[in-house]
């Protein structure tokens, strides 16, 4: 896929997480040996992400194939070129002829461009007198502190890198006449690296050739996956049992259209057959079983082909806002403009890379970087900096990344990263943190995106929401520096060599502490823990109410809550039954054992909510502008977005209706945001006396990372901010797209 294809996709945010204690380390393996069948229940229980995986945090894959023989456009050429009007399709007819007659089986067979060029995907080996050397590619990969790594064995060209007996379009019997893949795995594994094997072959008889000619060669209908569709089910199968048999690989990374209803593109079904992929995953796991690995299978975050019980989501060229959990993955690429060599191929910066990483570490994800090498099988220069650079970090700073896990907070700052697929890398500033802990939940390591000077505040770590009475220890990763430290109710003070000890793109805390790593308050919602003094399992409960079968799957159970800790200006309300029913109680402030209120292993079901007795600033994502009341204005004033102050004109109140809809009070006039009126894109809402009217009635949804959106009971439209505008521009409302412009924070004022 690529940006170009699809565009933004959401975000997917979970609230389930363990604490320290819990997440000492993932169960091993199941000792059951019973094999898996090809149902849903039984693959599910497969162990999704074991251990060395959660350990191994970066790898590196790579797409080369035929699609790289034209070196133009992007691994979509073969699609693209039978496009007519696009310039691959006008690059294709201009420098190979017609692509009705130069067909795309070309560059896999060999041909003769219109100059009189011998044109053909057949990389030659350098032990052979060529310029491709997978052991070299191995090295340079390693020495990028890489774990896993492995190739895109077949794309959606639907030609294998391997020597394949249900597919003749192999590496072995066209085109190079190597067994790409077994050359690869080899290299991989002789640097000790986990082996990744990328199939994309799904898209192929979904969508991918869809302008090309109907072929009558049977051989060619199955090349451009026009055969009939159980047909290509059963060979999409074979591959993949196949690769298993022949590469056994520690992970199988599948692209989209496994089930990916609307992404084809076309009016197709943008699917594998179900039985077909469930035979594969059960097949997988049993010979993994039989190997005696633990193994990974992947699949994109938005396709409904697997599910997050069994396998890991992957997002493609992202990740979320906030921490995800269960534990996934993201493929993203050194290159910002195509995933194969392409002459003028643009890049990211190292810097833009090595900040992806962190932040997607800090929010319990791995990241799978892609690089793109030429058609003669070398990495050109600019990559191999990349990954030089990449090595250079990991190997001074890996501790705060590799055998990590996510700590309470991903981190702090004002650059937002991830939020979804298919979102740009950012380069962070000192002002940006990323969090992770150790294992044993004894040790948080603060990344700072850029060298701070000579002090550093990390305002997460303010006295009102972690004590810090048993921090043992802050120094300088890469250092042997202690540092000197104080706290406040503004955060960690820390103070930082006169000058930096060493260039980097980031520079680590590490805080040691004598035992366990003390609870942090959230910033919004609650934690509810299953034992006293925040141990245990735990999950994060954003606003909302949330009954026993909900509760369930985050790890409480009914009657097992032992400890609540809400955020500063919201409160959680337990009940004794469920649906909010039985007695209730109410907590606002940390409450570490809940035998204080009588309410110890008694809650079943619970409503998280604002404080109604707090105020609070409602700030955009976008451009940090809070909703300003305007002061002691007529009803019927529109609301405006203002640069946040001190002032009770930009203070609200978020008080809760028994069905989870909220009015926002303003403090200086007490007027409510209604949104009558403005039942259209751009229109405005106002402020009136409260009559308890459903236009003044608001959904208050978090949508990940702390961030929400403002929905209007009656018209559904949300709060917008309009983006980059000034102080004093006017609040709209807008159909919810996603957009930043319409996500706001609630900071207690």
């Amino acid at each position: 896929m690529s940006r170009r294809q699809f565009g933004a996709l959401a975000a997917a945010g979970l609230t389930a997480a363990m604490s320290p204690d819990a997440l000492a380390g993932p169960a091993a393996a199941s000792s059951r040996r019973e094999p898996y069948e090809p149902t849903w229940p039984s693959v599910d229980r497969h162990l999704a992400a074991p251990e060395w995986f959660l350990d191994a945090k970066f790898g590196v894959y790579w797409h080369w194939g035929a699609f790289t023989t034209p070196e133009f456009g992007s691994e979509w050429y073969g699609r693209n070129m039978y496009i007519s009007g696009g310039r691959e399709y006008d690059h294709h007819k201009a420098t190979y002829g017609d692509p009705a007659v130069w067909g795309y089986d070309r560059f896999i067979n060999g041909g003769t461009d219109v100059a009189g060029n011998h044109v053909q995907f057949a990389p030659k080996l350098a032990s052979r007198g060529g310029q491709f050397d997978p052991r070299e590619w191995a090295r340079i990969i390693k020495a990028s502190g890489a774990k896993f790594a492995g190739p895109v064995a077949e794309h959606h060209d639907g030609y294998s890198m391997w020597d394949s007996s249900v597919n003749e379009w192999n590496s072995v019997a066209k085109g190079p006449r190597l067994d790409l893949m077994k050359l690869f795995a080899d290299a991989v594994r002789e640097q000790g690296l986990k082996l990744l094997v990328a199939m994309h072959h799904a898209y192929n008889y979904n969508g991918f050739f869809d302008y090309a000619p109907q072929q009558t060669d049977p051989s060619l209908r199955k090349l451009y996956g026009q055969l009939p569709r159980p047909e290509m089910d059963a060979l999409w199968l074979a591959k993949l049992k196949e690769v298993v048999d022949r590469a056994k690989p520690d992970i199988l990374w599948q692209d989209f259209s496994l089930n990916s209803p609307g992404y084809c593109l076309n009016n197709g079904p943008c699917a594998v057959g179900e039985r077909e992929r469930l035979q594969f995953l059960a097949y997988y796991y049993n010979r993994a079983e039989q190997w005696g690995k633990e193994v990974v299978a992947t699949y994109k975050h938005f396709d409904q082909g697997f599910t997050n019980k069994g396998q890991v989501e992957d997002y493609e060229r992202g990740g979320p806002a906030g921490i995800v959990t269960p534990y996934w993955l993201t493929d993203d690429a050194i290159s910002s403009s195509s995933w194969s060599y392409t002459k003028g191929i643009g890049y990211y910066s190292s810097t833009q890379m090595i900040h992806a990483l962190i932040d997607r570490v800090s929010k319990g994800g791995n990241m799978l970087l892609n690089i793109s090498p030429t058609l003669e099988g070398t990495i050109p220069a600019e990559q191999r900096a990349v990954l030089a650079d990449i090595g250079t970090y990991l190997g001074r700073l890996g501790e705060s990344i590799y055998a990590t896990r996510v700590w309470d907070s991903y981190g702090e700052g004002p650059t937002k990263m991830g939020g979804g697929s298919f979102v740009a890398p950012k380069v962070g500033t000192a002002k940006d943190i990323r969090f992770t802990r150790d294992k044993a939940g004894r040790v948080v390591y603060a990344t700072v995106l850029a060298w701070p000077g000579e002090s550093l505040t990390i305002t997460t770590l303010a006295g009102d929401r972690i004590p810090l009475t048993g921090l043992r220890r802050v120094e300088l990763l890469g250092t042997r520096t202690v540092l000197s430290h104080t706290q406040d109710t503004a955060g960690l003070h820390v103070a930082l060599p006169a000058a930096k000890p060493f260039e980097s793109p980031a520079y680590v805390l590490k805080l040691t502490f004598g035992d366990r790593i003390p609870a942090l308050r959230p910033e919004t919602g609650a934690k509810a823990y299953a034992d006293r003094d925040y141990r245990g399992t735990a999950a994060t409960l954003t606003v909302g109410t949330y009954t026993a079968a909900q509760l369930t799957p985050l790890g409480l159970q009914p009657r097992t809550v032992s400890a609540l800790l809400p955020a500063k200006g919201y409160e959680v309300r337990g009940y004794t039954d469920d649906n909010s029913g039985g007695s209730a109680s109410t907590y606002t402030a940390p409450t570490p054992d809940l035998r204080t209120s009588g309410f110890d292993n008694a809650i079943v079901s619970m409503r998280v909510a604002f404080d109604a007795t707090k105020w609070f600033r409602v700030v955009n994502v976008t451009n940090g502008l809070a909703i300003d009341g305007g002061g002691a204005v007529a009803a019927g004033s529109r609301l405006k977005i203002w640069t946040p102050d001190d002032s009770t004109n930009l203070q609200f109140r978020a008080e809760n209706s028994s069905d989870g809809f909220y009015t926002l009070t303003n403090r200086t006039n007490g007027f409510v945001v209604d949104g009558a009126g403005a039942t259209v894109d751009g229109g405005y809402p106002v402020q009136s006396v409260y009559t308890g009217a459903a236009s003044q009635q608001w959904s208050i949804t978090d949508t990940g990372g702390g961030l929400f959106k403002i929905a209007n009971r009656v018209t559904g439209l949300v709060l917008d901010s309009g983006g980059q505008v000034g102080s004093g521009s006017p609040l709209k409302v807008w159909t919810d797209d996603g957009s930043p412009n319409l996500r706001w924070q609630f900071l207690v004022s």
